[in-house]
């Protein structure tokens, strides 16, 4: 028989068992829409990180007293770990000891390559923002900065005007809120915030800003905040919080020869000798991007290890079921052979009936899966993501996974004796 007939046959057969097929068809669907759905989300969600983190750019780089911790759970503030192995030794008196205000500024005062730099501090995440009778949640996020933290953090303003030296030098009670905040006290009309007097943790502030949304990262909110400078979270809400420097070059040659040189004067002002590791981290915006990718790269092993074990249970079904199969139609197979039918052909009919079956339910899976992991992109306001690479792998798996599967049952249906089988019952 020609591969043409062959096919047609095994797909009538496939067609005639609608509720066995249907079953394993599902069982095989499940197992790679598991596999491409959580490939999807994780891709998803590398274009989440790739947006969230290159807000300064290639060109950028920070100065912080420890590195980002790119991690899913856990603790986010454990210690600064220098590395182990090095020549040089450690000034333990100094590990892990946080940037100060007057730190951060000595190094704006010494750093002259040309570059555009910003101080800035985290205030705390639950300051409370009312306005007469409305009142945010306690869980607004508060920023200290200078005139170029919205340039250097990827922010931009929607009505009023940035912190200027005046602000940031005298410390005054200014400051700029994010949209939600915006929003919470003054409902659609956000822009009358602007030059209106509003309590910050029942310290009165005004507003000079409204910043534009930036939408969620992973559902928390990006427009939940507060921006005042640096001085005045200093006095009025102080903290034992680190200070971050930023700076951005002009151009992205120009980055590790800046690099080099922030560092080479910081280390001045942390007082630390040629024998010293460096008790602080230079992070560039694409690097922490790149570690975040790297990090979401073992959930792809993880998303691969548990659609293949669904993937050999599905397996491990659908040779059963070819089993049953062989034994159901041991009469058929008997009158096949009385024919002049070859074992071979045989053999190809219920290798192909399995092929067939598992590749209707790598189909179904890959559209489940993308769907599923879509919906997930739809939460992080992604665009569309399709797994093209996955596709083909999860089609190519599934005929692998159908061809050993249908291996044994082809065999023993191709090795039956055809007197005997025409005499089964």
């Amino acid at each position: 028989m020609k591969f043409r007939d062959i096919f047609l046959l095994a797909y009538r057969t496939v067609r005639s068992n609608r509720l066995r097929t249907g079953l394993t068809v599902a069982i095989i669907a499940f197992g790679i829409m598991a596999l491409v759905g959580i490939i999807t989300a994780i891709k998803a969600m590398n274009q989440k990180f790739m947006e969230s983190f290159s807000t300064m750019g290639a060109n950028g780089f920070t100065i912080r007293y420890k590195e980002r911790n790119i991690r899913f759970g856990g603790d986010n503030n454990s210690e600064l770990k220098v590395s182990k192995k090095t020549a040089r030794k450690e000034k333990k008196s100094n590990l892990g000891k946080i940037i100060t205000k007057r730190e951060a500024e000595l190094f704006l005062e010494r750093f002259n390559f040309p570059a555009l730099k910003s101080i800035s501090v985290f205030g705390g995440r639950s300051a409370i923002v009312s306005y007469r009778e409305r009142k945010t949640s306690p869980n607004v996020v508060l920023f200290g900065s200078d005139e170029n933290f919205l340039l250097l953090n990827g922010f931009s303003l929607r009505s009023g005007r940035d912190l200027n030296n005046t602000d940031v030098q005298t410390g005054r009670n200014v400051c700029m809120i994010g949209h939600d905040v915006a929003k919470t006290l003054f409902g659609e009309n956000v822009d009358r915030a602007v030059n209106v007097v509003i309590q910050i943790n029942n310290i009165p502030f005004r507003v000079v800003g409204v910043l534009d949304s930036r939408g969620s990262t992973f559902g928390f909110s990006r427009d939940n905040l507060i921006v005042t400078s640096y001085e005045n979270v200093s006095r009025n809400f102080p903290g034992n919080f680190s200070y971050t420097i930023a700076i951005m070059t002009n151009n992205i040659k120009q980055v590790d020869e800046a690099m080099g040189e922030a560092e080479s004067i910081f280390r001045t002002i942390r007082k630390l000798n040629i024998t010293e590791e460096n008790n602080f981290v230079l992070d560039r915006s694409d690097s922490v991007a790149e570690k975040a990718m790297n990090t979401l790269g073992f959930l792809t092993i993880s998303a691969t290890v548990i659609g293949l074990i669904t993937l050999i249970g599905a397996a491990i079904g659908l040779m059963n079921i070819m089993l049953v199969s062989v034994s159901e139609r041991t009469r058929e197979v008997g009158l096949v052979k009385a024919l002049g039918g070859k074992s071979n052909t045989v053999r190809h009919q219920f290798l192909m009936e399995a092929i067939i079956i598992s590749v209707l339910g790598a189909v179904f899976g890959i559209f489940l899966g993308v769907l599923v992991g879509n919906i997930f992109s739809m939460v992080l306001n992604t665009g569309f993501v399709v797994p093209w690479d996955w596709i083909l792998y999860g089609i190519l798996i599934c005929s692998i996974v159908g061809l050993l599967a249908g291996l044994y049952p082809a065999l023993k249906a191709g090795r039956l004796n055809p007197i005997e089988a025409l005499r089964y019952e």
